[in-house]
C-alpha cells in the first residue's frame, strides 16, 4: 500500500519525552488502527458485480514494532482490482477513503499527546 511521510519529528520526539510514556503513544497507535480497520471493513461494501464478503471478513489489524506500528490491510488476492478498478471494472475505493478519514484523528490524537 501506500507510505506516509511525516515531518517534523524532532520535535515531536522532544515533546513526547516531556510529556507523555510510550505506553500513551503504542494506545493511541493500536486504537486508531482499530478505528482505521472497522472504517475500512464498513467501506468495503461493493456494490458492483458479485459480492461474498470475503474482501471485508479479510481486513485484519497487525501490530508491530512493538506497539508503535498498526498495519490494516486486506489480504484477499483481488482487492487492489476492487480498490483501483480494471480496464473492464470501474474502482470501488474502500482503502484510501477510510486511510485518509483515519489519518486526521490520528493527528489530533497524536497532538493532544504533546499538549
Amino acid at each position: 500500500m501506500a507510505g506516509i511521510k511525516v515531518e517534523g519529528l524532532d520535535k515531536l520526539q522532544k515533546a513526547l519525552k516531556e510529556n507523555v510514556t510510550l505506553d500513551d503513544v503504542k494506545r493511541v497507535v493500536r486504537q486508531n488502527g482499530a478505528e482505521l480497520q472497522k472504517k475500512m471493513q464498513n467501506k468495503a461494501d461493493f456494490k458492483k458485480g458479485y459480492q461474498t464478503g470475503t474482501t471485508k471478513r479479510s481486513i485484519g489489524l497487525n501490530m508491530a514494532d512493538g506497539g508503535f506500528t498498526a498495519e490494516v490491510e486486506p489480504t484477499t488476492e483481488y482487492s487492489p482490482y476492487l480498490e483501483y478498478g480494471t480496464r473492464f471494472m470501474d474502482a470501488q475505493p474502500f482503502v484510501k477513503p477510510a486511510f485518509d478519514e483515519q489519518k486526521t484523528q490520528f493527528q489530533k490524537d497524536m497532538q493532544k499527546l504533546v499538549r
